[in-house]
């Protein structure tokens, strides 16, 4: 399989497994589990996975120099700034619009690919960011939320998070580690545990359920690790904006599958909302083919 098609694969793979963590992590949380131990929870659990299956195949190696970037990228911004960010929003936000905002990458990967990673945005790229856009703004409906206190506080965290996982996305695609990815990951699953160790500490454990260690389980051992390493891969293969505008796609997945696990509403914002993101993702993967 070609570079270029692998990483379109691997952006699907983290489309389904990203999408679907959000329902799984949202019945640990109706359970009882407080957010900051669940993320230092899937943080380790990630980490632990990937160094044994590492192990496993006597390929553990240390960082080298040429890794750094990547390495602070993905483990201080993308998953520990990520992780601190929506998770904490959990308590402000309700979890639909924490899905879609946390990932609302393209407000900022438009002017970062211009300014910053200086890629030439094609017209389908500004069509599919506008897709997208359009979608965010019918999925978190902000015409109905009080725009004040706790609610503006959640949705800035959110806007934070998005920001995040955009310029971690931009350092990765600029400098790429010399070495795997996958070897890389586990490293960066430690230093963003290092960050969430004392949010998690400042935080009672709250109350775990048998559902609620299944579900951390579920994304730590498999999802987490997984869509991570599916993601770094893809953004090194593909345009900034093309692989934001793809990934947007994971919340409308999660929406969806809470629609038909959870029992929420699907109302009509939702069916706009989903259809304008993934038309999207769709433009931004054709590359104008029909």
């Amino acid at each position: 399989m070609k570079a270029l098609e692998a990483a379109w694969v691997q952006l699907g793979l983290a489309v389904l497994l990203l999408g679907a963590s959000w329902p799984v992590t949202k019945l640990a949380l109706l359970d009882g589990a407080a957010p900051s131990w669940f993320a230092f929870g899937r943080a380790v659990l990630s980490g632990l996975v990937l160094a044994v299956l590492l192990a496993a195949r006597s390929q553990v190696r240390m960082p080298g120099r040429a890794d750094v970037p990547a390495l602070l990228a993905l483990g201080l911004l993308q998953l520990g700034g990520f992780f601190i960010l929506a998770h904490e929003a959990v308590a402000w936000v309700p979890a639909g619009r924490t899905a879609v905002l946390s990932n609302a990458t393209l407000v900022w990967t438009v002017p970062i690919s211009l300014m910053v990673a200086q890629e030439a945005i094609p017209r389908r790229r500004w069509v599919a960011a506008g897709l997208s856009a359009l979608g965010v703004v019918a999925l978190v409906g902000p015409w109905s939320i009080a725009w004040e206190g706790p609610a503006l506080v959640g949705h800035a965290l959110l806007l934070g998070a998005s920001l995040c996982w955009a310029v971690a996305m931009a350092i990765v695609r600029r400098w790429p580690p010399r070495g795997s990815m996958f070897q890389l990951l586990p490293w960066a699953f430690g230093l963003a545990a290092l960050m969430l160790l004392p949010l998690a500490l400042a935080h009672a454990p709250g109350r775990w359920s048998g559902r609620g260690l299944v579900a951390l389980g579920a994304i730590g051992l498999v999802m987490g690790p997984l869509g991570t390493w599916c993601v770094a891969q893809a953004t090194t293969a593909l345009p900034l904006v093309v692989a934001s505008v793809g990934l947007m796609a994971g919340p409308a997945v999660g929406l969806l599958l809470s629609v038909l696990f959870l029992g929420e509403a699907f109302t009509g914002s939702l069916a706009l909302g989903t259809a304008a993101i993934m038309s999207g993702a769709v433009v931004a993967a054709t590359g104008g083919r029909r």
